[in-house]
């Protein structure tokens, strides 16, 4: 009998804005980059990649490139979209 699976996407889980920032905070506490990058990419799914987009002054295209897996965002990039999701980047 072969068992059936299917892919587990995080962003589906992201119901709230509260379920996004302690997403996003976790990840943050790792301190690994890359990792914070595509947790911005899965949050930005879960609220609306369009509604990001526009908030955060960018294309959804630019955006979409920006948190790529081969995509290099810059301070300004990350802080906007990090604003556009209802989050404030904070030095404790």
């Amino acid at each position: 009998m072969k068992t059936k699976t299917s892919s587990f996407d995080i962003s589906k889980h992201l119901k709230s804005d509260e379920d996004i920032r302690g997403f996003l905070q976790e990840v943050a506490n790792t301190g690994d980059t890359s990792d914070f990058i595509h947790a911005l990419n899965i949050a930005s799914r879960a609220k609306g990649m369009t509604k990001v987009a526009k908030k955060a002054g960018v294309t959804r295209a630019s955006l979409y490139k920006s948190l790529s897996e081969d995509g290099n965002p810059g301070f300004d990039t990350i802080n906007k979209v990090v604003d556009a999701l209802g989050c404030k980047i904070v030095i404790a």
